[in-house]
């Protein structure tokens, strides 16, 4: 919910979400929220049989093969430090993300 209301306050006009099959997006509290939003918020569900399709995959594929490639952690919180500042890196090259978008073949 936090996610959703974020977006609203700090991007303009409709927005399309993309979405896997999780059960949180799913659930009757978020059908509400969405509901209360009068079409701000649209939902494009993807298909739970296709992760080719889900631009996610590929961002976790670019952190496992890029970013965080050849990592030696000897602490479980290295390794967790790691994986939180790594999406952080991706947000500042908006190049990356769409190449995400763009492989999933949901951008031009």
């Amino acid at each position: 919910m936090q996610f959703l209301q974020h977006l609203q306050r700090h991007v303009p006009g409709k927005i399309l979400i993309l979405w896997d099959g999780a059960p949180i997006h799913r659930s009757l509290l978020v059908k509400h929220y969405l509901a209360s939003t009068r079409g701000r918020l649209v939902v494009e569900r993807l298909s739970a049989y296709a992760p080719e399709l889900n631009p996610v995959e590929y961002m976790w594929d670019h952190l496992k093969t890029h970013e965080i490639a050849n990592l030696i952690a000897s602490q479980a919180w290295e390794l967790s430090l790691e994986a939180t500042a790594a999406p952080r890196r991706m947000r500042r090259r908006p190049s990356i993300i769409t190449a995400c978008y763009t492989q999933a073949e949901l951008w031009p």
